[in-house]
């Protein structure tokens, strides 16, 4: 785009500096869970490990894993480390399967935050010139507030748009002459798809030409259609709530991967059935410990996304911290048809990578019989025929034969059929099927 492109002194240090920088910090992770939150005392008694055996990075494999379900046992304030007097802020992950887990900051947690996502800022070349339109929700969930501080720290000027109210939004966007915008991807459509029907072209009529975009898998299909309706360069971040939230990895201009923030986070992809480790290039579920955490110390995060590091130990942007690759999926988002692993990021790349295809689909699961059968509802792009209908039905059928090794039904309806959500992330996947 243009931009000069910022790198802090650290994303560009050599390996050594790095791991010796990160070897000091788990040393000190480890030892601050260990004596601070019961439940690592506990972990790691029964893991027979100490603080004192951990004297290189090989070592975090000696930790025991953290799970989802650890942290709900300890809801809401059991796995802080430090008393709620020193904690200034909290967050929840989603509550949808369970209790959420509840995350705490202190001062030193924001400004590390804070500092991530400026960097992450940096990395899409976005600089103090930008207005930076921020359309994720301002609430228990971390988007929202990573992006301001991460905008504010920068610079740049951040607009806390919210989410909904997607009209006023388009207005805003152009009125403002907001020139990024960070959303979840599937919003950044559903604004896009507003602003065309109130007759506002986003690629001519609005300055927004880089997005930032997070929270939900979004495929290279997708990227290209957000890509051409907006007329920008949109970057993947990655983060979850228990990590302070955006701000963990993010691309940069090159697009081939996300750069983990290493001297914050220590990063691990293992075998998700057995749990060890994998080599690079080998495709697994992500783990990590952050290195910098106060209020909320974490040690092997099982965060479930599935992924692989780089074997590359750099990059043409100059910088030296380690990639992983876009994130597949969750783990838990697979779906097993009929004894077949079908990933729904598959569905999307072979159903976007149609020219007839609108931007919306879902997925449908239910039970015949003993048998699981899939459907798959998708808009075409402009109103078409009974026929055409039935014709490019039957050719995503092939077309999604050919990738998952089953063959779905496949339902072609028109533009607008399929109800959007205004902000959150997309409901993609119903399964139907009774639980066992």
């Amino acid at each position: 785009m243009g931009r000069p492109y910022i790198l802090n002194p650290i994303e560009k240090a050599p390996r050594k500096e790095i791991e010796e920088l990160q070897l000091k910090r788990l040393k000190h992770t480890v030892r601050w869970a260990y004596e601070r939150v019961p439940m690592y005392k506990r972990k790691l008694d029964e893991a027979g490990v100490s603080p004192d055996d951990i004297r290189s990075l090989d070592d975090v494999r000696k930790l025991p894993f953290t799970y989802k379900d650890d942290l709900r046992q300890t809801y809401p304030y059991g796995a802080f480390a430090v008393p709620l007097s020193e904690v200034v802020e909290i967050h929840a992950s989603s509550g949808t399967t369970g209790k959420p887990t509840v995350v705490g900051y202190t001062k030193k947690d924001l400004d590390n935050w804070s500092e991530l996502m400026a960097r992450s800022f940096a990395a899409a070349g976005v600089t103090k010139e930008d207005i930076v339109y921020i359309a994720l929700g301002y609430h228990w969930f971390t988007g929202g507030l990573g992006f301001h501080y991460g905008a504010q720290r920068l610079g740049a000027l951040a607009v806390p748009a919210g989410t909904g109210f997607t009209k006023r939004h388009v207005q805003m966007i152009k009125d403002l002459g907001a020139t990024v915008l960070g959303a979840v991807p599937n919003y950044a459509l559903r604004l896009a798809e507003v602003a065309l029907e109130m007759g506002v072209d986003p690629a001519k009529d609005t300055k927004v030409r880089t997005g930032v975009f997070g929270a939900e898998m979004w495929s290279e299909e997708l990227r290209k259609r957000i890509n051409e309706l907006w007329d920008m360069d949109s970057y993947d971040i990655y983060g979850m709530s228990e990590l302070y939230g955006p701000g963990t990895a993010m691309e940069c201009h090159h697009h081939d991967g996300l750069h983990v923030w290493e001297d914050h986070y220590l990063i691990e992809v293992v075998d998700p059935k057995t749990g060890e480790p994998l080599e690079p290039e080998e495709e697994g579920v992500l783990v990590v410990t952050p290195l910098t955490h106060e209020a909320f110390p974490l040690l092997r995060y099982w965060t479930n996304d599935l992924t692989f590091i780089y074997d590359a130990r750099s990059c043409d942007c100059g910088r030296t911290m380690r990639r992983i690759a876009r994130i597949k999926g969750r783990a838990d988002d697979m779906l097993i048809i009929n004894g077949v692993n079908v990933f729904p990021s598959v569905v999307e790349e072979v159903l976007l990578s149609h020219p007839l295809v609108g931007n919306q689909y879902q997925i449908i699961v239910e039970k015949e019989g003993e048998l699981d059968r899939m459907y798959v509802v998708v808009e075409s792009k402009r109103r078409l025929t009974e026929q055409e209908k039935e014709a490019l039905a039957k050719e995503l059928e092939e077309n999604l034969r050919e990738a998952l090794i089953i063959r779905p039904r496949v339902r072609v309806v028109d533009p607008g059929e399929i109800p959007r959500v205004e902000g959150g992330k997309a409901k993609r996947v119903i399964d139907k099927r009774p639980k066992t």
